[in-house]
Parts: structure tokens; C-alpha cells; sequence
């Protein structure tokens, strides 16, 4: 086994879904395809390298899925975004409306802000000092 392809990421629109993470966080859209349950497969991505690391966005289906959508790691930072340029990135994001739960840290293993995403799920955006 090489890599980890997919996360599920459980949503509740997947158009509102694909405006966030395209346009503010600014991933790229790799598939958006019918699927024959009436459901799409959308398949998003930070980086256009096809190498991994992209989130399956998964339109929620029942309370019980309804009830994840935006606490799917419990109130825990849950999902890790790395940058080259956290300086850049930063500004961009708050730019487009992207909440930060914090002021940009520097830490000994990088820079680092903890932000939301449109349903409240954490992350940490984060240049490794390694970067």
C-alpha cells in the first residue's frame, strides 16, 4: 500500500460544498460525476499533482449522517492543509471569507492557524518547517 487516495467528507449541499473548497480554499474540482442513486461522486483536491490527498464530499443521506456533517472529528482539528507559503495562503483565505479560529502561530514544527471549514470541521492550515 503507497498512499491514502480519499477521505469521505460528509456535506450537506454538494454545490455549496464545491464553491468552498474551490473557490475559498482554493482546491481543485477532479470529478463531479452522476452517480445511478441520484447521489454525484465529487472528488476535490489542494493540489493538482493527482498524488493523493483528495477529499470525497459526500452529500449526507439521514439524520445519523446529518447529525457528522461538520463535527466529524469531534470538535478536534480533524484535517491538515500544508502550504509552501503560509503567509500567502493565509491572506488569501481570510480573503475569501474563510474563518480562523486563531491568530497564525509559529510553532517548532512550522506556521500555523487553525480555521473552519463551512460547516464548522477544523483544520489546520500549516507550512511544516521542512517545507
Amino acid at each position: 500500500m503507497r498512499r491514502i487516495a480519499l477521505v469521505t467528507l460528509v456535506v450537506e449541499d454538494y454545490d455549496e460544498a464545491i464553491r468552498f473548497y474551490t473557490e475559498a480554499l482554493g482546491f481543485r474540482l477532479v470529478e463531479d460525476e452522476p452517480r445511478p442513486d441520484g447521489g454525484r461522486w465529487v472528488v476535490v483536491e489542494p493540489g493538482g499533482n493527482g498524488q493523493g490527498g483528495g477529499l470525497l464530499l459526500a452529500k449526507a443521506k439521514d439524520e445519523a449522517q446529518r447529525a457528522r456533517v461538520g463535527d466529524q472529528a469531534g470538535g478536534r482539528v480533524g484535517f491538515f492543509l500544508h502550504t509552501d507559503d503560509f503567509a500567502r495562503d493565509h491572506a488569501r483565505m481570510l480573503a475569501a471569507g474563510v474563518r480562523f479560529l486563531e491568530e497564525p502561530r509559529h510553532e517548532p514544527y512550522g506556521s500555523v492557524a487553525v480555521f473552519e471549514d463551512l460547516y464548522g470541521n477544523r483544520w489546520d492550515l500549516l507550512q511544516p518547517v521542512d517545507d
